[in-house]
């Protein structure tokens, strides 16, 4: 047997043995753990033949289980002539080159049928460059943090490793290459997506349009493992009082290790399920309230395909609740004139504009901005905001 089949093989035997939840990076781990033999070469064949399979999977859910299904995802999500294609399918690889819609049509495929949940996404989206976005692997980000910018550069070019400038402080670097033995993690740059990197630029706008330029108190509610108080921090200089919250202990405890590495110091920082309550006393107030609210993460999901594998359409009913609950909560902690700003990485409106409509009806906040961050247009994740005033 050719390796080429025992990549199929095994590639079949872990996507049948995945359990729905797990990250697939930690399934992958696992079985190469089992599975001694393989060489780098091999896990990264296997570790792209799931991802790939992932990726289409839609696309083939309703046929019978065939290997060609992975054979048929590396045609559709690969640009250039493969090894294995050229092995297993050479009638395949020689179309390679061709627009996904002429790949789609030479397999019979619908593109209707990529994401399969057309009907719930927002209008403000591009349904076909959302769905065509899902057959590709999102770019790995870089945010350079202030005064470090000419160090990671001489750092990374040192090591020979290939990046391109987005603006001055965002890099995108080639996925998988070995960054940790070159530069601090935190303290030089923070590995963040490029739309996260954007998320507070209307925000911080808005700031400097209303001459905002006292030192403000923030809470972060959902802050998980920090990245957006970090940014708030290098965006503001420094000048915010940084509140942190979330369920997870052991998120927080992360998330502590990671502000210190950044040399932020929390003023406060608690455990709690804001579904709840807010775990605040009443008359604590901030001037912003950053509302990051747990979500489908459909905005995420080219780089996390095997969260689309899981997803049924019936969860969505628990995270929009969830999400009126969490700002039932925090928005009464928004101090007179302060500003609650709600954040999801997801694309369907019933987490978004659903959400924006039930917070302005139900608390009389003005909405002053609304925005898709589209990823897909930087082959980057897609994510949403809303701006408000109390």
């Amino acid at each position: 047997m050719s390796r080429f089949h025992s990549y199929l093989q095994n590639s079949a035997k872990i996507v049948h043995s995945y359990k729905p939840g797990m990250p697939l990076h930690f399934k992958l781990k696992q079985f190469f753990q089992s599975e001694k033999k393989y060489g780098s070469r091999d896990r990264k064949v296997i570790s792209s033949l799931c991802y790939n399979y992932f990726r289409c999977f839609n696309l083939f859910k309703n046929s019978v289980f065939s290997e060609n299904h992975f054979l048929n995802a590396v045609f559709l999500c690969e640009k250039k002539e493969t090894d294995i294609l050229n092995a297993l399918s050479p009638e395949l690889n020689e179309r390679i080159s061709l627009s996904l819609d002429q790949k789609l049509h030479y397999l019979g495929l619908d593109a209707s049928n990529v994401f399969g949940y057309n009907e719930l996404l927002s209008s403000l989206i591009d349904h076909n460059l959302y769905d065509f976005s899902f057959l590709k692997q999102p770019s790995l980000f870089l945010r350079i943090r202030p005064g470090k910018y000419q160090k990671v550069i001489e750092s990374i070019k040192s090591a020979q490793i290939s990046f391109e400038s987005i603006n001055e402080i965002a890099l995108k670097i080639t996925n998988g290459a070995n960054l940790d033995k070159i530069l601090q993690f935190n303290k030089d740059v923070v590995v963040q997506d490029f739309s996260s990197q954007i998320i507070f630029n209307d925000f911080v706008q808005l700031l400097k349009k209303n001459e905002v330029n006292n030192k403000l108190s923030v809470w972060d509610v959902c802050a998980a493992s920090g990245g957006k108080s970090i940014l708030l921090y290098d965006l503001m200089k420094g000048n915010i009082k940084l509140t942190v919250s979330d369920i997870r202990r052991n998120i927080l405890n992360n998330l502590d290790s990671r502000l210190k590495d950044a040399g932020i110091n929390i003023y406060k920082k608690f455990e709690q399920d804001l579904t709840l309550s807010s775990g605040l006393g009443k008359d604590e107030k901030f001037d912003v309230v950053i509302c990051d609210v747990p979500c489908s993460g459909s905005g995420t999901w080219g780089r996390t395909p095997e969260q689309h594998f899981s997803f049924n359409a019936q969860q969505l009913s628990s995270f929009v609740e969830k999400q009126k609950l969490i700002v039932k909560n925090a928005i009464p902690h928004v101090d007179e004139n302060g500003f609650f700003v709600y954040f999801t990485c997801s694309v369907f409106k019933s987490e978004n504009e659903e959400i924006t409509n039930y917070i302005q009806s139900e608390f009389a906040l003005e909405l002053i901005k609304m925005n898709y961050l589209k990823g897909y247009e930087n082959n980057a994740d897609t994510m949403f905001t809303a701006i408000f005033r109390v």
